[in-house]
């Protein structure tokens, strides 16, 4: 007998495939839990390394420290370093996110280090080298004594970063760093839950993520703030395109019903680079109209600002070039889906969904 399902039932939405301690989203209330805490006050309280050592305790039932991570994501940085000649090779006729992607896969074992440090220290070394490359520029030596906020802006510029440069992204990686069973973190489970290694594990939760329906919006927005061009422009230019029924890039998601709480952090951090002297985009003009008119197409349910909007302009203002958005989200990523697969491989089995025939039966 067939059974037919729903659109909701046969993507998935709201089934549980797993027990987690390490993060929560409630998409009515607007609100985001990582590892026990609001991600508005981790962002504001705490460093990257901080939330990395939450997710990763709360994974494994570690006692790990802040000092502890940032020590071991020094060394680990280090390490990426020196086996650069063995991972870019690989990459060769690649752009940053392909290349990432091939160069991640090459990640292995290093003596001394747990599998998850190798790989959240590894990915803003690979990610500068690639971005420097395309610039024609050799890549930089990490610093194993700053932040890994700090050191990531390092290694892609060149130069040490200013102090509200470094908050800047140290917040987002704090926000981005993990976010409920999204569809790169399902997946990176999905390996772990088979008992492949951590490096398989988030090698497929990386590709997951360069799908343009989860990890590549934030591009798209600064492509629409570069067509609008000027104030004068915001109204006609958002009128027209809504009423050719375009997607409001930055606008909407798939769990949230009201305003993604990630935004409003992102948004703050915005605004410090802007009263550090950033010079930033007329963005908080182009999303207070973009939401007054989404409220006037639809007032029952309108589209809220998502965390995209402000990723990309964050990034931006930091000089990050477009092509590495996705690896840099990577970057912040990596501590959720090295988490997860901790935990799956710790408490979980495999996972394995069935599916709803709707071909040809064979005749009796």
């Amino acid at each position: 007998m067939n059974i037919h399902l729903t659109k909701s039932q046969i993507g998935l939405d709201g089934v549980p495939a797993a027990e987690t301690v390490l993060s929560h989203v409630d998409g009515e209330r607007g609100e985001l839990i990582i590892a026990g805490e609001h991600v508005g006050r981790l962002a504001s309280q705490s460093s990257f390394e901080g939330v990395t050592a939450r997710l990763w305790n709360g994974a494994s039932k570690t006692t790990l420290t802040e000092a502890n991570v940032r020590a071991s994501l020094g060394l680990a940085r280090e390490r990426a370093f020196a086996r650069l000649p063995d991972l870019l090779p690989a990459t060769r006729g690649m752009g940053v996110i392909d290349g990432f992607r091939a160069a991640v896969a090459g990640l292995r074992a290093e003596h001394g280090l747990e599998h998850e440090a190798t790989i959240v220290g590894a990915f803003p070394v690979i990610a500068g080298a690639l971005v420097r490359r395309a610039k024609g520029l050799d890549p930089v030596a990490p610093d194993p004594n700053v932040s890994h906020a700090a050191d990531t802006l390092r290694m892609l510029h060149g130069r040490a970063p200013e102090t509200g440069e470094v908050t800047a992204l140290d917040a987002y990686l704090v926000t981005a760093s993990d976010h409920g069973m999204n569809a790169s973190t399902f997946t990176a489970r999905v390996v772990a839950s088979t008992q492949a290694d951590l490096f398989a594990a988030v090698t497929a939760g990386y590709c997951a993520l360069t799908g343009p329906l989860h990890g590549g919006a934030p591009e798209p927005v600064l492509e629409m703030l570069d067509a609008i061009g000027s104030r004068e422009r915001i109204q006609p230019w958002v009128d027209a395109a809504l009423a050719r029924g375009e997607r409001m890039m930055g606008f909407g998601h798939r769990v949230y019903r009201v305003r993604d709480p990630r935004a409003d952090v992102l948004k703050t951090a915005v605004e410090a680079l802007a009263s550090n002297g950033t010079d930033l985009p007329f963005a908080g003009e182009v999303e207070a109209y973009i939401r007054s008119a989404l409220r006037k197409k639809n007032p029952e349910r309108p589209l809220e600002t998502n965390v995209e909007f402000f990723t990309a302009i964050l990034l931006d203002a930091l000089a990050i070039p477009r092509q590495a958005f996705t690896p840099i989200f990577a970057v912040a990523r990596a501590a959720g889906w090295t988490a997860h697969a901790l935990e799956q491989r710790r408490t979980g089995r495999l996972i394995r969904p069935s599916s709803s025939y709707v071909g040809a039966m064979p005749e009796a």
